[in-house]
């Protein structure tokens, strides 16, 4: 039986059946793809608390190092409480972008404190807490450069998802805007604070 033999009973029967066939398959893409970017944005947020572990570690460690480095470090008042001040202010970020800008000033005001100890406190570097702690910063740094580097590939697949078309139509309809990587302002500074006692006589706790 041809096409042009059936009835047009027949042929819009067809033709209903194909619209709802139609219909079916853009409501299927639209909730797998709304159920994507669901997942993706999840992963990001749950990278970002995986980071923020790491940093709560480094921000419960900076009092006690401050303390250690004032029995030795008289003259950088200032330093110490620019280092105080910036952990107080990363604590009470309240987004990524506002955490990011604070941990920026976090690193730029350890990165200092630690050059000025490295260059002319012999002593405090001696230190066997000192010691202790940095090192204990140090390997601290390292684990939010790594969860950092994760966060920010999550956050690539979700603004991909955002950007582009035609998962950018669901993404649209869900509200979803594009999300800023975390990521240190000046690159001299992406490796901050390197702390590193190499020359410092081999203490333990």
């Amino acid at each position: 039986m041809s096409f042009l033999s059936l009835s047009g009973g027949a042929i819009a029967g067809i033709a209903v059946g194909g619209a709802v066939l139609i219909l079916i398959l853009v409501f299927w893409w639209y909730f797998a793809t709304k159920n994507g970017l669901i997942s993706v944005r999840n992963d990001a947020e749950e990278a970002f608390s995986a980071m923020d572990v790491h940093m709560k570690k480094r921000y419960d460690l900076i009092p006690n190092l401050v303390e250690t480095c004032k029995g030795y470090a008289k003259h950088e008042s200032e330093t110490l409480a620019r280092v105080t001040q910036a952990r107080n202010y990363a604590m009470a970020a309240s987004s990524p972008n506002e955490r990011a800008a604070a941990e920026r000033e976090l690193a730029s005001s350890l990165k200092v404190l630690m050059t000025r100890v490295q260059e002319s406190y012999p002593q405090l570097k001696a230190d066997t807490q000192f010691n202790g702690l940095a090192r204990q910063l140090e390997q601290i740094e390292h684990e939010i450069a790594q969860s950092r580097k994760f966060y920010n590939a999550k956050i690539k697949m979700l603004n991909n998802k955002i950007e582009k078309f035609p998962s950018s139509i669901v993404a649209g309809k869900m509200g979803l805007e594009r999300r800023s990587y975390f990521e240190l302002d000046d690159i001299s500074e992406r490796n901050a604070p390197r702390v590193s006692f190499d020359d410092a006589p081999k203490t333990r706790l």
